[in-house]
């Protein structure tokens, strides 16, 4: 733990002149643990094309984060589950039919604006919304962490456990089948995971860029990745190294810390683009 503490602290300080607090080490630990269940998970997100889907789960957690408040209960488990309903929902539209490109839509803004509007009926709970929307990681304590740590060691060790049956299923859902593997299961699977990432992930970079935190490292990643383990590994590094820059950029120019941390993540993937095109041109 002290070699890690070093290094994360070495890393940062090499970005920024401020003082190193234990507040930015909770919060790089925070980040490099969301990144750690973000990576594999995005990868079967952009796989399997649900990208809105994460949009309308992470949507919820607005949602649930007013439910949370109301009954005066933890947000980490309102959220929780009112993502995994959000997800449940989804899910079993997606395998009645529906049109999903619409359904998403309407049900991602929909929970949105409810849980908005919901907030605003609680006038004794005063509450930062755009902590929530954004993400506040450089406030996230020692309890929070524990909570953030454990969602992404379950969402791992789910990816990990099922990680074969996935595949299986991502790639055809007949062949998944005929060798014993029910991709109904794995789907619930892919939900459970994608509502503790919401859960996780809500006060590192907020509801309206979680989907950002699966997506953009994954996308960086399928660049140069030859299989799908591969890519999953240098998903968690991206991330990590997103985490990383976006909190430097943050404490060097007072810039919002979740979205920086997007942005430093969007900044990898136009240089992996950028790159892998530079390598081709050369090739001809």
């Amino acid at each position: 733990m002290g070699t890690t503490t070093a290094m994360i602290t070495g890393m940062i300080t090499g970005m920024t002149t401020m003082p190193i607090d234990d507040f930015i080490l909770r919060a790089a630990l925070a980040g490099f643990m969301v990144a750690l269940a973000a990576g594999p998970l995005g990868c079967f997100v952009i796989w399997r094309r649900m990208a809105y889907f994460g949009d309308a789960t992470a949507h919820a957690a607005i949602l649930g984060v007013a439910l949370a408040l109301a009954f005066s209960v933890s947000v980490f488990a309102g959220t929780l589950l009112t993502a995994l309903a959000m997800a449940v929902l989804v899910s079993t539209l997606a395998g009645r039919g529906w049109a999903m490109d619409t359904t998403l839509g309407v049900l991602a803004h929909s929970a949105l604006a409810l849980g908005l509007v919901a907030v605003s009926f609680l006038p004794r709970v005063r509450v930062d919304l755009s902590a929530y929307l954004f993400g506040d990681i450089l406030t996230v304590t020692w309890g929070e962490l524990a909570l953030i740590a454990l969602g992404s060691v379950l969402v791992l060790a789910l990816m990990l456990w099922r990680w074969r049956a996935l595949l299986a299923a991502t790639i055809s859902e007949e062949l998944a089948q005929s060798g014993g593997i029910e991709p109904a299961r794995e789907r619930l699977v892919l939900v459970l995971a994608l509502a503790l990432v919401v859960a996780a992930a809500l006060k590192v970079v907020g509801a309206l860029l979680i989907a950002a935190m699966l997506l953009v490292p994954a996308a960086a990643a399928r660049v140069y990745a030859r299989t799908p383990e591969g890519m999953a590994l240098l998903a968690v590094a991206l991330g990590a190294a997103s985490v990383v820059a976006g909190l430097g950029l943050s404490l060097h120019w007072d810039t919002p810390a979740g979205p920086s941390i997007v942005a430093a993540a969007a900044a990898f993937f136009a240089g992996s683009v950028g790159g892998a095109g530079l390598v081709q041109a050369l090739r001809r």
